[in-house]
C-alpha cells in the first residue's frame, strides 16, 4: 500500500487490516500511548484548500503521536494559490517531506500529486471521495453493532457526493447491503453504476424505502463545500431529512451516523442528532484511529511494527 486515494482502490483485505490496525492503536492509546514511533524522523505536509476541523486536528494529532512532525499548508501559504500546477508542487515537496495529506476539490489533483511526488499520499477529502471518513464509519459500525457483514446500511441525502460514492465502493468490497435515497437529479449516473458493477447497491428516490429495516442510517450535508448558495439544489432535499418519523422504518436497534459538520434542522433534526450523539461523536473520534492505522501502513518503519497489522 503506497497511497490512500479512494476506497475504490482498496481491497477487502486491506480495508480489514486498516480497521484491525485502528482497533489496536485505539487500545494502545487508551492504555498509555504508543511505545513505537513509526513516523519518527519524518515530516508530513498537510495541504488543505478546503477548510476543516476534524480532518486537520485528527491528522495533526495522529502524526505527532506516531512520532512525526507536521506542517500545515493552506492554499494561501503556498504557490498553488497563485496557480502553480499541482505536479510542480508535488515534485518540490517530494524532495523535502516524507508524506502528504491533501484536502482539496479535484480528485485528479490528489492523483497527480501522488504520481509526481513519489511520496505516500493520503486523500483527506475531495469532491469525489472521502476514504478516511468511510474507514472511520466502518470502525464505528464494528464497535457499535459488532459487524457490517449481512447488515443493511442506508444513505439519505446527495446520492452522488463524496460520501455516497465512497460508500458504494465499500459495499462492493464488503458484505453488506447499501440503499441510497436521493432526489432523481442527485443519483449516480448510469455510467458510474456500470463501472461500479455492484449488485448489493440499490437506489431509490423514497427515503422510507431506503431506511426500511436498516441497521445503520447515514446522512451528510445536502450541499458540499463549494456548492454553498445553490438554493435550487438544496430545495430538492426537503423530503430527505433524517428525523424521528423516518427512523420508525429502520430496525429498532439502528444507529445513526453523520460525518459532520451537521446543519441541524436540515439534513438531520436536532432531536435525532442528540439522541445518537454517542455514535456520531464516536465516529468523529475514530477518524484519529483509522488515519493513524493508514499512516502506519504507509510509513517505512520496518517489519517489526508492520507485523502488528499483517498478523490479523
Amino acid at each position: 500500500m503506497t497511497h490512500l486515494l479512494s476506497i475504490e482502490e482498496l481491497s477487502k483485505e486491506r480495508i480489514w487490516k486498516i480497521i484491525d490496525g485502528a482497533v489496536s492503536l485505539k487500545t494502545e492509546r487508551k492504555n498509555g500511548g504508543h511505545k513505537k514511533k513509526p513516523l519518527e524522523g519524518q515530516t508530513w505536509a498537510m495541504i488543505f484548500t478546503k477548510s476543516s476541523t476534524r480532518t486537520r486536528v485528527s491528522f495533526e494529532v495522529g502524526i505527532r503521536e506516531l512520532g512525526g512532525s507536521v506542517m500545515f499548508l493552506s492554499s494561501n501559504d503556498i504557490q498553488l494559490g497563485r496557480g502553480e500546477p499541482i505536479k510542480d508542487t508535488a515534485r518540490v515537496l517530494g524532495r523535502m517531506v516524507h508524506g502528504a495529506v491533501i484536502r482539496t476539490f479535484a480528485q485528479q489533483d490528489v492523483i497527480d500529486f501522488a504520481n509526481f511526488s513519489g511520496i505516500p499520499t493520503i486523500n483527506a477529502l475531495t469532491d469525489d471521495a472521502h476514504p478516511c471518513q468511510i474507514l472511520a464509519d466502518l470502525l464505528t459500525i464494528r464497535e457499535r453493532i459488532g459487524t457490517w457483514e449481512k447488515k443493511k446500511i442506508a444513505f439519505v441525502g446527495d446520492g452522488f457526493n463524496n460520501m455516497s460514492r465512497s460508500w458504494m465502493w465499500a459495499a462492493k468490497e464488503l458484505d453488506f447491503e447499501l440503499a441510497i435515497a436521493a432526489p432523481q437529479g442527485c443519483l449516480p449516473t448510469q455510467g458510474y453504476l456500470d463501472r461500479l458493477n455492484a449488485s448489493n447497491v440499490t437506489l431509490t428516490t423514497d427515503p422510507k424505502e431506503a431506511v426500511k429495516d436498516a441497521d445503520v442510517i447515514n446522512t451528510d450535508v445536502w450541499l458540499s463545500m463549494g456548492e454553498e448558495g445553490q438554493t435550487e439544489k438544496e430545495a430538492l432535499f426537503a423530503d430527505y431529512q433524517v428525523n424521528s418519523e423516518l427512523l420508525k422504518h429502520a430496525k429498532s436497534s439502528h444507529i445513526v451516523l453523520h460525518c459532520l459538520p451537521a446543519y441541524r434542522g436540515k439534513e438531520i433534526t436536532n432531536e435525532v442528532l442528540e439522541a445518537h450523539a454517542d455514535s456520531i461523536f464516536q465516529q468523529a473520534e475514530n477518524r484519529l484511529h483509522v488515519q493513524k492505522s493508514v499512516l502506519c501502513r504507509l510509513a517505512s518503519y520496518g517489519q517489526t511494527f508492520r507485523g502488528m497489522f499483517d498478523s490479523h
